[in-house]
């Protein structure tokens, strides 16, 4: 099987023989080389050729494989689990209908397999995976519902593996899970199903790179205070916002250094993110009504034995932890395939998605 998970400026390849990882490979695309096409889906031609040359590296004939399987783009909300490609999800992704990003080129690349190789071609829990209640979408202004947008991928394989693991029923317990990363989601599982998640790009805790929820009336007075443009505010909110706003940088080993030489600032302000973080678990265990099996913590900042303890102190009371520092997503999208082609779960259907 292989798996594509193309990056803004990156292209990242494996070869799976059932769980087993055979060869991985990250591909560096140098801005020379990105900047002679305009749009990211023109960057087509170039990627394919990097996944026909991995092939052609480890010996591999493209009619030879079982599956192709990539990382989900910006699609329309949907339930989680494997979605065939499809000419629909094609038309969306290829007019960037619901937002350009780097992922909407994996199903696309994933479809010219199929086509021309005549193998199965899915993609995983794409960031737009939407489970949430109803009751759950309410925000306060009809004009603006919440969304959910999370770290739907990593927050699902990582889950699923604690199951397996334990001996556990996915299907039958209830965890509240914690991707920490440059952004930061906070998931309801509640027997499988995101019932409830903080929006991991514009709202939530402060996170290393994003500024999470803000206070309403502030922000409405900084977009009118004619010192920023629409673009820089969004690039306050997400890229410049959180540890980079308050400390320079979003580098926690460079922060927890700071610390260490007595930057009792830094300190304060790595806190505050640890404390939101704990406010939003605590808040999902109410959304779960208390209901819960494990809390579960993962993403790259889950390495930080500071980050663990200081979330921890907060939170232990309620459950017990289960700490699966950094995430995996070529594997995460394998287990996706994998779980289809061992008819384990149906293929779901895209265009049975509704409007």
């Amino acid at each position: 099987m292989l798996v594509v998970n193309p990056g803004s400026t990156t292209t990242k390849l494996g070869l799976f023989e059932d769980e087993t990882p055979i060869a991985t490979q990250k591909y560096e695309h140098p801005g020379y080389e990105l900047e002679k096409f305009p749009r990211i889906l023109d960057q087509y031609g170039l990627r394919r050729q990097v996944m026909l040359d991995f092939l052609k590296e480890n010996q591999i004939q493209p009619k030879t494989l079982s599956a192709v399987v990539a990382r989900g783009g910006l699609l329309k909300p949907m339930p989680s689990g494997t979605y065939k490609v499809c000419s629909k999800m094609i038309e969306e992704l290829s007019a960037s209908r619901y937002g350009e990003h780097a992922s909407n080129i994996g199903a696309i690349l994933a479809f010219g397999f199929h086509w021309d190789f005549k193998i199965p071609a899915y993609i995983v829990d794409p960031v737009v995976v939407d489970e949430m209640v109803d009751i759950a979408r309410f925000s306060g202004l009809k004009e603006i519902p919440r969304r959910s947008l999370w770290h739907a991928l990593n927050i699902m394989s990582v889950t699923r593996q604690v199951c397996a693991k334990e001996n556990w029923d996915f299907r039958a317990e209830n965890f509240v899970v914690a991707h920490i990363g440059g952004g930061i989601s906070v998931a309801a599982l509640d027997h499988g199903r995101c019932v409830d998640v903080s929006n991991g790009l514009e709202a939530g805790p402060y996170s290393p790179e994003r500024s999470g929820t803000l206070p309403s009336l502030e922000l409405v007075k900084l977009c009118y205070s004619k010192s920023y443009t629409e673009s820089e505010v969004k690039r306050l909110i997400v890229g410049n916002g959180g540890l980079v706003n308050y400390l320079g940088t979003g580098n926690l080993i460079e922060i927890e250094k700071r610390i260490e030489q007595g930057d009792d600032y830094a300190q304060l302000v790595f806190s505050g993110m640890c404390y939101q973080i704990a406010k939003e678990i605590g808040s999902f265990f109410a959304a779960l009504k208390g209901k819960v099996k494990r809390i579960i913590l993962t993403g790259g900042a889950a390495n930080s034995e500071q980050v663990i303890f200081r979330i921890s102190e907060y939170v232990e009371g309620f459950s017990p932890i289960i700490v699966v520092p950094g995430e995996d997503e070529l594997a995460a999208l394998a287990h996706g395939g994998l779980r289809v082609l061992r008819n384990e779960e149906s293929a779901r259907s895209y265009s049975e998605v509704g409007p």
